[in-house]
């Protein structure tokens, strides 16, 4: 039987199902919104699998659980990590490289700089060097809390 939820309070009470449950949440990196009940209510039972789909940035809850934490932080409370964590890797709503490279090429003769704000640092960086390299564009590559003026 599957059971959408569209409120908060409704997604809250399939925590109270008995037996086996499947809890299908598009929360992506698992920083906000109500995945983060689910995990609160689970991670610390052994018998809970939590299945990652798709990229998990550094520094979030879904990278912390795929990086094998023993305890993470959910509303202020440390919570034991007894789940098992796995990854189904392929289904990225990210684009590659070639992709970015693509839409660069569509906007390249309007001279823009190119801000990459998003994805890990040695990948923003690699990207950074293609940019310069193939289409003589200025990048910058912020990090938190820097001011970029336009």
């Amino acid at each position: 039987m599957l059971t959408a939820c569209v409120t908060a309070e409704q997604s809250k009470t399939i925590n109270q199902c008995p037996g086996p449950c499947l809890v299908m949440a598009g929360a992506g990196m698992c920083n906000a919104g109500r995945i983060l009940h689910h995990l609160k209510q689970n991670l610390w039972k052994p018998e809970t699998a939590v299945l990652m789909v798709g990229y998990q940035a550094k520094g979030t809850l879904g990278r912390l659980l795929i990086e094998g934490a023993k305890q993470v932080n959910i509303f202020g409370e440390k919570i034991v990590v007894k789940a098992s964590t796995h990854t189904l890797g392929g289904f990225s709503a990210h684009a590659g490289q070639t992709d970015l490279l693509g839409w660069v090429d569509a906007v390249t003769a309007s001279k823009p700089i190119m801000v990459l704000t998003h994805g890990e640092d040695y990948q923003r960086q690699m990207l950074s060097q293609c940019i310069k390299k193939q289409y003589r564009l200025k990048t910058l590559l912020p990090i938190q809390g820097d001011v970029i003026e336009v």
